[in-house]
């Protein structure tokens, strides 16, 4: 399994990015997938700022409403779009992916939650005044 993210960068305060995850080695639709960051020499941040699973996104609430996430399922790709960056959303962000799980008493796939199993090894975004 391979994640390789790309399109970080340097912008300033008010500017765009888009991130890019190309996965390989797993069936897309079985896995969940997300969106996390960590900013050098502080905890990563606690859950996914971006996930998504099949047709359902969720959001942190420090980018909720300026950052999108969507995939492509026809090459592998899982997006997240940028917008609206502030100072605060300097950190080195990373692509993940983890099996969605199922519940067999219930009959139901599980929501999906870390830990997440695979990673890619980051791209870095700056956002400067």
């Amino acid at each position: 399994v391979q994640l390789a993210e790309s399109g970080g960068g340097s912008v300033h305060t008010g500017g765009s990015l888009k991130l890019s995850c190309v996965v390989s080695g797993l069936p897309f639709a079985d896995y969940c997938l997300g969106w996390f960051r960590q900013v050098p020499g502080m905890e990563r941040e606690l859950g996914a700022i971006a996930g998504i699973d099949s047709d359902s996104t969720t959001y942190a609430d420090s980018v909720k409403g300026r950052f999108t996430i969507s995939q492509d399922d026809a090459v592998n790709s899982l997006e997240l779009q940028m917008t609206a960056l502030k100072p605060e959303d300097t950190a080195m962000y990373y692509c993940a992916a983890q099996s969605k799980r199922y519940d067999y008493t219930g009959g139901y796939f599980l929501p999906c939650s870390e830990p997440y199993s695979h990673w890619g090894q980051g791209t870095q975004v700056t956002v400067s005044l």
